[in-house]
């Protein structure tokens, strides 16, 4: 049975998510993983808190940087990024030592999740912000909750103040992505949750183990020892297909040809909002807005 394909390298970031041991074929697809259930592995809130104690404790030891987490009950997602290439041995000692404590308090034995967590590695400067919003997202989009501040068990009561920040997660950092001010960069991310909400956050589930634009997935090419795995590596079809920003761009005079243009890089090619803003030479915030103001006229007109 092929293992897992794994990526390590300084710096990279990953979207890591890690299900129970029963959830079916451990050989099988990412968008299979995804949609597959398993035993749960938080039966209660003493389970989740001391995960996060777990957790906490795995990121200090392996030096990784969280932007993201949600504990659903049968898995969890992280966004992590590794200073160092060892999120192989970081998630053996995190699911390792949960492990261990769960089978103690709930008197089983035996493995409690897949040893073959599924990784993702991300294109920090396109991806990190929207995969960050997605893993919010989950409980709402599997109809666990009603909105993001409604699950006690994420990284979002925390981006918004609700709560103290864990100490393993990187807030401040997140958010700075967002804008500068940081009562700004709060209410430009609870907007951004907001708008994801009607968005389809699977794309990661299908991207394979890369998630990227071509020069991102041609630069770790040399990475991948698989052959037959670096053949099937592919980039998101809508990525591929686009046009540059420069060429969209092109020849734009007016505000308003600006702000349709934004709203199309942003809506129909699938542009990350900062890397509009970087273009541009914009404020994260200003690009948000102007997309979202195209939104609501188009409805209204």
């Amino acid at each position: 049975m092929a293992r897992p394909l794994r990526i390590e390298y300084e710096g990279a970031v990953y979207h890591v998510t890690s299900r129970g041991r029963n959830a079916g074929n451990s050989d099988m697809s990412s968008l299979e993983f995804f949609q597959n259930s398993g035993a749960n592995i938080f039966l209660d809130d003493v389970d989740r808190s001391h995960f996060l104690d777990v957790l906490t404790s795995t990121i200090e030891r392996f030096g990784w940087i969280c932007h993201a987490y949600c504990l659903m009950e049968n898995h969890y997602h992280l966004l992590v990024e590794t200073p160092q290439p060892n999120l192989s041995r970081g998630m053996k000692h995190l699911n390792g030592v949960y492990t261990q404590w769960f089978n103690r308090r709930h008197s089983r034995s035996g493995p409690l999740v897949q040893g073959r967590f599924k990784s993702i590695v991300v294109e920090k400067k396109s991806y990190l912000l929207e995969l960050a919003r997605d893993i919010v997202l989950s409980p709402v989009r599997a109809k666990m909750a009603r909105g993001p501040r409604d699950w006690k068990w994420s990284s979002y009561r925390a981006m918004v103040g609700a709560i103290q920040s864990p100490s393993f997660l990187a807030r401040d950092l997140l958010l700075s992505h967002l804008d500068a001010n940081p009562t700004e960069a709060v209410r430009a991310y609870r907007d951004y949750v907001k708008q994801g909400r009607g968005i389809d956050g699977r794309k990661d589930a299908r991207a394979g183990v890369l998630l990227g634009s071509e020069a991102f997935v041609q630069s770790l090419r040399p990475l991948l020892r698989d052959r037959k795995e670096n053949r099937k590596i592919g980039i998101d079809p809508r990525l591929a297909k686009r046009p540059s920003l420069s060429k969209l761009f092109s020849g734009v005079t007016d505000k308003a040809t600006r702000n349709e243009r934004i709203h199309a890089a942003v809506r129909t090619h699938q542009y990350t909002l900062q890397e509009v803003a970087d273009h541009l030479d914009l404020c994260y915030s200003t690009i948000s807005v102007i997309a979202k103001r195209v939104d609501e006229n188009l409805k209204s007109s």
